[in-house]
């Protein structure tokens, strides 16, 4: 199912019943699926160590490239699904308040185009 048809509840769903399947809910406290994310997050960065910015766009480029990062990017949603899941987070809320809250600290008019409000040329 791709991500055009697949929603935020389904795939929280399949990380439950994943865990469920397994009996790892008791494992799953906050403080262990934030350092589990930030490992994961840590094997992506792994892939893009030590090249450039214009050699990780060519990653595309490369299926087995791709392929590794790919799963490495699905552990660390894993995560996140699995952290929300045990805090009862609702991501698409919690997302729309975040993505509202960056629109007031960094409006488009200033940053366009740059990572800050002064032009750095």
């Amino acid at each position: 199912m791709p991500d055009s048809t697949t929603t935020v509840a389904e795939l929280k769903r399949w990380v439950n019943d994943f865990v469920d399947r397994r009996d790892w809910h008791q494992f799953h406290a906050p403080k262990n699926l934030a350092m589990s994310l930030a490992i994961e997050a840590a094997e992506l960065m792994e892939h893009f160590q030590w090249i450039s910015v214009d050699q990780s766009r060519e990653a595309v480029q490369h299926p087995q490239k791709l392929a590794e990062v790919g799963e490495e990017l699905a552990d660390v949603l894993c995560y996140a699904l699995a952290m929300a899941n045990e805090l009862g987070l609702d991501l698409a809320t919690t997302l729309r308040q975040k993505v509202a809250k960056n629109e007031q600290k960094y409006p488009a008019d200033q940053y366009r185009g740059r990572y800050g409000p002064e032009d750095p040329g």
